[in-house]
């Protein structure tokens, strides 16, 4: 008796075929071993890898700024896998079987329907969330705590403590920078309390950055920019500030320090930067 091997049989016995199924695992295996070589080297520690690399923020803006960020990726890994898993199941469930082709169709109204209307949806919450942040970000409170305007110029920075939130308030203290000779501008601020930032440049375009604030924006010559931040109570400490808008040769320069300290000690130093800046010292 003749058993004859159909081209199905010739083709699970191939060579070939026998070398496929463990090349596939082989790559299976290294995409998850790179994964967590990925992750491993990055460097993100058990706290700072749910911010998803994001500084720690120290406002009540920037905890409103993480969440957004952290939903975003959320909701981008949620996409990711539905996307992945359609693709996924549609080379398992159509692929080519006994030399037939798969069904042809000229058009798929519900499909189109579903890839026309689900992406809508999610560009429109997308918006929502973005829009509700950015307001309560922007939000300009009646009675901010302290006042304080910021001055960018090339290249340094200078810090004028004012009076109140008023455009005739009067400046009670300075700090001016010179970070040329390694003496950067250092901004106190109270913990716990609302800060008024009125931005103004006299020459260029700068920038007001402070990673910690998880917020950055323009100091633009001939206009003022205003926003507040209400710093955390138990973020006491100093942070480090940058121009991020190439404004010159010096750019690079433009350095300053944030130090949140506790209310009665900022009260104490700014009486002591209001005497000094009275008396007409530099």
């Amino acid at each position: 008796m003749v058993v004859r091997r159909g081209p199905r049989d010739d083709v699970r016995s191939s060579p070939l075929s026998r070398m496929v199924r463990p090349r596939r695992r082989r790559v299976g295996v290294r995409l998850v071993l790179g994964l967590v070589l990925l992750v491993a080297l990055s460097g993100c520690t058990a706290n700072e890898l749910p911010r998803l690399g994001m500084p720690r923020p120290i406002t009540e803006q920037g905890e409103r700024v993480l969440r957004l960020w952290q939903g975003g990726w959320a909701a981008l890994l949620f996409i990711g896998c539905v996307v992945w898993g359609l693709i996924i199941w549609c080379v398992i469930a159509y692929r080519k079987r006994d030399g037939r082709h798969a069904p042809q169709f000229t058009y798929n109204i519900p499909i189109e329907i579903l890839y026309t209307v689900v992406p809508i949806i999610f560009v429109a919450v997308f918006f929502y969330f973005t829009a509700r942040d950015e307001d309560a970000i922007t939000k300009l409170s009646a009675n901010p705590d302290v006042t304080v305007e910021v001055v960018g110029y090339q290249w340094d920075w200078q810090f004028n403590y004012l009076s109140g939130p008023q455009p005739d308030a009067r400046t009670i203290a300075q700090i001016t920078g010179d970070a040329a000779h390694g003496h950067p501008a250092v901004l106190e601020l109270p913990a716990g309390k609302t800060v008024r930032f009125k931005l103004v440049s006299p020459d260029v375009i700068h920038a007001f950055w402070v990673p910690n604030f998880l917020f950055k924006r323009d100091v633009i010559p001939g206009r003022m920019s205003e926003f507040d931040v209400h710093i955390e109570p138990g973020k006491e400490g100093t942070y480090i500030g940058r121009c991020t808008e190439l404004c010159g040769l010096y750019h690079d320069q433009m350095i300053f320090y944030v130090k949140v300290v506790d209310p009665a000690t900022y009260q104490r130093d700014l009486a002591t930067m209001e005497a000094h800046y009275t008396s007409g010292g530099a």
